[in-house]
């Protein structure tokens, strides 16, 4: 993969998956591709490592051939679906068969008969296929199963009897019931009981299944006498215990700790949440305000990062669901932003509109100007909202241009428009919270029910009457 795929991966990794995609199949619409590529790949970082392991071997799109990410082979069999031809189904690392389905070990593919292992059985000693592991781990064909025609109910019911004499069967049965509902995995949790009933009382650190932590669990919900929930042997809190580490099973904060290595960009000792290109950690901070996953707000239409996702795409962390208002560009009534250059709503679909500039010819987003001539951000006149009036003045609203805006509407709604006969009092109330210094975090205390409350209480009538 070129160093210039390598940025694309990162930066737009739809279009160079369907620019992939329509190179080896002319005869897909692109935007055919792109809806299958969305329903595959949804997220950012899955979709970054399909673009990238696609760059890396494009061949993969006309073989079906493995070793590849198991979202390349979603990809090829929901593409065969969706109408193509020359893109290949995934194909069996083994014998080359086409998957409809496919069981994936590491970075290859099998179908069913061939993802089967082979190894000496631990009863008769020949090379088969493996059926399943005895309760000493050791793997079984299918004529040497390790037989055990004991109910595990019953196994597990005698071992939890005797710290419990009083408890009924039937109590087991419901905690083995919520932990696990296959009898083979049954069978398992009463071996490694039977073998270890000190796991029940205090030893669940130690547990060969991940299940059992879950299981005591409930059993001690169920007031069984004698059961002792594990701790862990990390930070010795009684937590749930679930993650493997060094032998033991321990809390997730445990394996967060176990995880810390120095940031390559901040320096900060943290669990990193993913690694750049040349496997150094990056810790949630840098991830998040990687200027690679800023994504353009549509409500804003700043690139921000993603406090939220909806239908018609992401939102930043301070805007609200988009209201219903008519598009200046388009004319459509649905869901707009509020453009920061026009101060007019535009919707979703118009701020992806990428035409030549009427002015400067060159192709780019719409910043202002129509569809039939429309304007880029540096031919753009100079924003509304840089002079906003509410700025300066609170009694001239002008909601949604900028976070005083935001604030005199909220004010507004709370207390009712600054125009009307509010006391002295309140007036100053009022202009003090709207010119705070942090209008942020003035429009974020505007938000909490108790603050509400108070605003809306001394702003009635009643207010009136307390000598506000």
């Amino acid at each position: 993969m070129t160093p210039l795929e390598q940025d694309r991966a990162i930066a737009d990794p739809l279009a160079l998956i369907t620019d992939l995609i329509t190179a080896a199949d002319p005869s897909l619409a692109p935007e055919r591709i792109r809806s299958v590529v969305v329903t595959v790949a949804a997220g950012r970082a899955k979709s970054r490592r399909l673009a990238a392991a696609l760059a890396s071997r494009p061949a993969v799109l006309l073989d079906g051939r493995s070793p590849a990410p198991r979202a390349v082979g979603e990809l090829l069999g929901a593409l065969r679906r969706a109408g193509a031809t020359t893109i290949s189904p995934p194909c069996c690392a083994t014998c080359g068969k086409h998957l409809q389905t496919f069981t994936r070990k590491g970075q290859h593919w099998y179908c069913g008969p061939c993802e089967h292992r082979r190894a000496s059985c631990a009863g008769c000693g020949q090379i088969k296929r493996v059926k399943a592991l005895d309760r000493n781990g050791q793997p079984r064909c299918a004529q040497c199963c390790d037989a055990d025609d004991r109910d595990p109910i019953s196994v597990i019911h005698s071992v939890v009897a005797d710290l419990d004499p009083q408890v009924d069967r039937d109590t087991i049965a419901a905690a083995v019931d919520q932990s696990c509902r296959q009898g083979a995995y049954q069978q398992k949790l009463a071996w490694a009981i039977e073998s270890d009933p000190a796991l029940l009382t205090g030893q669940g650190h130690r547990a060969p299944l991940r299940v059992i932590p879950r299981f005591i669990e409930h059993l001690h919900a169920a007031g069984i006498a004698g059961i002792v929930l594990p701790t862990c042997p990390g930070c010795h809190r009684v937590v749930r215990i679930d993650k493997p580490l060094s032998g033991v099973r321990v809390c997730r904060t445990c394996i967060a700790h176990s995880r810390i290595e120095e940031c390559s960009r901040c320096r900060a000792r943290r669990e990193p949440v993913t690694r750049d290109r040349d496997g150094g950690p990056i810790c949630a901070n840098c991830f998040i305000t990687d200027p690679a996953n800023l994504e353009t707000c549509l409500g804003c239409g700043r690139r921000r990062s993603v406090g939220r996702r909806t239908a018609d795409g992401p939102l930043c962390p301070t805007c609200h669901a988009l209201p219903m208002l008519t598009c200046f560009l388009c004319g459509d009534t649905t869901p707009c932003g509020i453009s920061r250059t026009t101060g007019h709503p535009w919707c979703p679909a118009c701020q992806r509109r990428t035409p030549a500039c009427s002015s400067c010819t060159h192709p780019a987003a719409i910043a202002a100007g129509t569809l039939t001539r429309p304007l880029c951000a540096d031919c753009a006149p100079p924003p509304a909202w840089l002079d906003c009036p509410t700025c300066r003045d609170p009694d001239h609203p002008k909601p949604g241009q900028c976070e005083r805006c935001l604030i005199n509407k909220r004010l507004d709604e709370i207390m009712g428009p600054a125009g009307t006969d509010l006391p002295a009092g309140l007036l100053a109330l009022r202009h003090d919270i709207a010119t705070a210094e942090h209008s942020i975090t003035a429009n974020r205390w505007l938000t909490k029910q108790p603050a509400v409350s108070v605003l809306a209480g001394v702003s009635d009538d009643h207010g009136f009457r307390w000598g506000c």
